[in-house]
């Protein structure tokens, strides 16, 4: 996969997401980072809306990296990075924003939030990520 292809892919999901959160939540999602907060809730909103249903292989993968996408373009914006397609595991490829010597595992962190640990912040980590590229 180029990296314009996987530039577009995750602008993609980061839609999605806004489109999935309005439709299945009345949640807007704005782009703002103020509205990465507004994600933690979402993830969710998931389980408490669809219970297990939520919690299935699919269901979880496309959530959480749709609304990585999501957090990972408003990041990008902000400090900068590319993507970056990860096949050293081809059963499991993964996506991280690379930023200088850091990589923002963004839907992993959805996914510790929606399937094991609803303490887990995915503002956060966000928080985290800019803090460690302040200039």
């Amino acid at each position: 996969m180029s990296p314009e292809e996987l530039n577009k892919l995750m602008a993609d999901c980061a839609s999605d997401a806004k489109v999935v959160a309005s439709k299945e939540f009345d949640i807007t999602l704005d782009d703002s980072p103020q509205s990465i907060a507004t994600v933690d809730d979402v993830l969710l909103s998931f389980i408490d809306k669809f219970h297990d249903q939520a919690l299935e292989d699919e269901a979880v993968f496309t959530i959480c990296n749709i609304f990585g996408a999501y957090v990972g373009e408003i990041l990008k914006n902000q400090i900068g990075g590319e993507w970056v397609y990860d096949q050293s595991n081809p059963k499991a490829p993964t996506v991280f924003l690379g930023v200088g010597g850091n990589t923002y595992a963004l839907a992993g962190i959805c996914y510790e939030r929606l399937v094991n640990d609803s303490q887990v912040s995915v503002y956060a980590y966000y928080e985290q990520a800019l803090a460690n590229h302040k200039h």
